[in-house]
């Protein structure tokens, strides 16, 4: 199977899920930000001025819409960089350096509601249910990453006590239906789940909008403890050696 099939399978909305009209409203949306993002990068590196028009010198590895499909896919179905990168014929580093530019372009374009406004902060989400009587649910998700480097600074605080790995955790919020509506506060794995939430201003939003409601797990005790009006987890499970006789 030739890299040009590889390509066009890829870009189908069984991997992307998005239609092919979608994906080519996204592609026209993004490549003026990525344009411009590449120039600065380009710039910063030539410390001057460009002396060649732009698209001079080698073509590219990946083109734009490869980037955008290769971050998509890795997104929505978790397959590995090397996978990708062998199914592009690229070096593993390129499908890297790829999704590592390309995902901060997709998450500044925020997360669409029914309404037609896109919510980018949890303040935004919060306004937003407030505002079409939205039940949100919060919960937080881990995804496994690579160890970090010997000496790095901060290098046990990706360690999650709860999962054993190293990992990078972030806060999901979405409505009663299970539409997610923002994506983030994104910590390393240590990281407890309320501390990573209250970071974003978790405390102040249940006061600022009391009619929201607020579904919680377990990890989310103190959240409820503070707003019990609004916040509701379920009770902490007793340890073991609680039901152990004297």
């Amino acid at each position: 199977m030739s890299i040009k099939t590889i390509r066009a399978a890829f870009a189908h909305c069984a991997f992307t899920g998005l239609s092919r009209n979608h994906l080519a409203l996204l592609l026209t949306e993004l490549q003026p930000a990525w344009t411009a993002a590449r120039e600065d990068r380009l710039h910063a590196r030539r410390t001057r001025e460009r002396v060649r028009k732009a698209g001079a010198g080698r073509r590219p590895r990946l083109t734009f819409t490869d980037r955008v499909v290769i971050t998509l896919v890795h997104l929505r179905l978790a397959i590995p960089h090397a996978a990708l990168a062998v199914a592009y014929g690229v070096d593993r580093a390129t499908v890297t350096r790829a999704v590592t530019q390309t995902r901060p372009l997709l998450a500044r374009r925020g997360f669409a509601t029914p309404t037609g406004t896109r919510l980018h902060t949890l303040a935004d989400v919060f306004a937003y249910a407030a505002a079409e009587g939205v039940t949100l649910r919060v919960d937080a998700t881990e995804i496994r990453v690579r160890r970090p480097r010997q000496g790095r600074p901060g290098r046990k605080a990706f360690v999650s006590g709860k999962l054993k790995q190293n990992t990078i955790k972030t806060t999901v919020a979405a409505d009663h239906h299970g539409a997610t509506l923002w994506c983030g506060a994104t910590r390393p794995g240590r990281m407890h789940d309320l501390t990573a939430i209250r970071v974003e201003g978790a405390d102040a939003l249940p006061d600022a909008y009391p009619d929201v409601q607020l579904p919680v797990d377990a990890g989310y005790q103190g959240l409820a403890r503070d707003h019990p009006d609004q916040v509701s987890a379920p009770p902490r499970k007793l340890r073991p050696e609680a039901f152990r006789r004297p």
